[in-house]
């Protein structure tokens, strides 16, 4: 089966305010429903799980109930990190050749072209993530905040999610990660690229509008950007 992970788990700490970021409302739903909402009409998704903090764990049921999603078949509770609400997933989930799909829940203007190229990228490689190209320099800074190197930028490319992978290959990884008492990491393709050094990740085209919401300005741009989808 091809699923949709939807990680909901974050505080929304640098966005501020009392709701978690998830949970607010832009232009009439919560994003949240925005993000589901991609992975509910996509055809080629048989199934959603979301992962949750424990105290909104209602708040979630009650989203998915008010929106009519019919794909969601699981609401779990993740942990304090972001590895937890990942690991919350896997250990739902037994079948070792089913496509995982692990998303940002507050990445909601996902494309259907994105998750349609990672599940036919997910038929010859065992892991794929999103990216786009790097448009700015970007410098590494080393000691006394000085530029130690300044990578080629045709090398770089700026991280998004989906990050997916056959659920055998990510079990593999957090296993041996797990059992890595300094293991410390941000993300799944992460895990798979520290744990399983020759397993390659092959990378799928993303696009500018796949943004993830992080501070309040981002609102702003997601409204607008919500508006001209419309």
């Amino acid at each position: 089966m091809n699923i949709a992970i939807i990680l909901a788990g974050g505080s929304g700490s640098r966005l501020g305010g009392e709701r978690p970021k998830q949970l607010i409302e832009v232009a009439g739903h919560s994003i949240l429903a925005h993000t589901t909402g991609v992975f509910e009409c996509h055809p080629l998704i048989d199934e959603i799980a979301i992962v949750s903090r424990a105290d909104c764990i209602a708040d979630v049921e009650a989203i998915v109930r008010s929106e009519g999603f019919r794909k969601v078949r699981k609401i779990l509770e993740g942990g304090r990190e972001r590895y937890d609400s990942s690991l919350a997933a896997l250990n739902a989930y037994g079948d070792d050749d089913d496509c995982l799909l692990f998303h940002d829940a507050v990445r909601p203007l996902v494309s259907s072209r994105i998750i349609s190229d990672c599940i036919h990228a997910l038929e010859h490689h065992d892991a794929v993530g999103v990216a786009t190209k790097a448009t700015d320099t970007i410098w590494q800074v080393g000691e006394g905040g000085c530029i130690a190197d300044i990578p080629s930028r045709a090398l770089l490319r700026n991280a998004q999610t989906p990050q997916c992978f056959r659920r055998r290959v990510i079990r593999r990884a957090y296993d041996l990660a797990l059992a890595d008492p300094a293991f410390t990491v941000t993300d799944d393709c992460g895990v798979v690229r520290r744990y399983l050094p020759d397993q390659p990740i092959y990378v799928v085209e993303g696009e500018p509008t796949n943004i993830k919401v992080t501070y309040r300005h981002d609102l702003l741009l997601l409204e607008t950007l919500l508006r001209d989808k419309r």
